[in-house]
């Protein structure tokens, strides 16, 4: 028995696109045309963050801890509106969870977002698999045969030619108001652009005092602007930067009219739209995990981690230095720049989940707005 209070079991696959078929049953939502990028996480907590995270769209996850779901689903450990994920894949799932705040089993929080899952997956030899071959796309089945699915998969979009960003981000802009009240008159406003932004961006944000206005990624430079913004944060999400040329000339626009700070796809976004380059990583950095060392201080903190492309750090241009490295592979993890009121982070300094030693990273964001003014 692979999981704790299922009720019955029916039988489900998670067939790849190179044509491994891993057998599994099925759990939340009862549905045969989930399709996605399979990835995988290395994080032991978290599951209903990671669900919750845009940066996850078009993507079938897989955790590697190998019991999900034993503290059940809350109200408070969203970081979007809805679950993001396509599909998930675990190895044991709990239907009988031992948590005062929780509401319901992951399974139905699953089925009531309309989520497939499978359990009883070996989901460390399929993390070995996507490390060795890299990350590829994949279907969940709940009906019908891995035969009829890997046609049906293989007529389907790449993730890398997709514009996820459309899906996933805020489609009208919003004050954000979680949080203290009676905010000053003077409270710096920062502006998020949404390109797949977690809650807890907005959250820290608020806790430092600032008034926090979101606009959908697409938002012209004038009207970002016009909001008459302390600072602009261009927020993590999906896909590949090279799909959001309109982002970048919109980065373009604000680099050096007002401080900006990048997490993430962000980070990505203004590395282009200062002329760097990017580029896709084998299988991804996805977890609570991560050590990456900060240049200007020699200090190591471990971070949380979502992403699939990264900067070049060579050929970067003139004025635009590494800040950070991560220590596993020497990937840019970081950038600041020697004129411009600029600093972003590849990694996730909201943490959700994962440790919060990088949320000193938005009081150097405010840093530098003080500076600037």
């Amino acid at each position: 028995m692979t999981t704790r209070g299922q009720p019955q079991e029916s039988e489900a696959f998670l067939v790849l696109e190179d044509g491994s078929v891993h057998r599994g049953y099925a759990f939340g939502a009862a549905r045969a045309d989930a399709i996605g990028e399979v990835v995988f996480n290395t994080s032991m907590v978290g599951y209903q963050e990671m669900l919750t995270d845009p940066s996850y769209g078009g993507q079938i996850l897989v955790p590697t801890y190998p019991l999900q779901g034993n503290y059940g689903i809350n109200d408070r450990d969203v970081e979007s509106s809805r679950i993001q994920v396509r599909g998930f894949v675990v190895r044991e799932v709990c239907n009988l969870p031992s948590n005062r705040l929780s509401t319901r089993t992951l399974d139905e929080y699953l089925r009531d977002e309309g989520v497939p899952g499978v359990y009883g997956v070996d989901t460390r030899a399929l993390t070995r698999r996507l490390r060795t071959a890299g990350v590829m796309m994949g279907i969940i089945v709940t009906g019908g045969g891995p035969e009829e699915a890997l046609e049906q998969l293989r007529r389907a979009p790449d993730y890398g030619s997709l514009d996820l960003v459309s899906e996933v981000a805020a489609a009208v802009p919003y004050e954000w108001a979680e949080g203290p009240g009676g905010l000053p008159p003077d409270a710096p406003r920062i502006v998020v652009m949404d390109e797949g932004l977690k809650y807890n961006i907005l959250r820290l944000l608020r806790r430092r005092g600032c008034a926090v206005t979101v606009v959908p990624s697409a938002t012209p430079l004038d009207d970002i602007v016009a909001l008459r913004p302390a600072g602009v944060l261009l927020s993590p999400g999906p896909g590949d930067p090279a799909l959001l040329d309109t982002v970048v000339r919109t980065a373009q626009g604000l680099l050096g009219r007002l401080p900006v700070m990048g997490i993430c796809l962000g980070h990505q976004v203004v590395a282009r739209a200062l002329g760097g380059r990017t580029y896709k990583l084998k299988f991804g950095h996805r977890g609570g995990n991560h050590p990456v060392k900060d240049l200007a201080t020699d200090r190591v903190t471990i971070t949380a981690q979502n992403h699939g492309y990264a900067v070049d750090g060579d050929g970067l241009p003139p004025g635009l230095d590494v800040s950070h490295l991560n220590l596993n592979d020497n990937t840019v993890e970081g950038l600041t720049h020697r004129e411009l009121p600029l600093l972003t982070i590849q990694y996730h300094s909201e943490a959700s989940p994962g440790p919060l030693d990088n949320e000193y990273l938005f009081d150097r964001f405010l840093d530098l707005i003080r500076e600037n003014r």
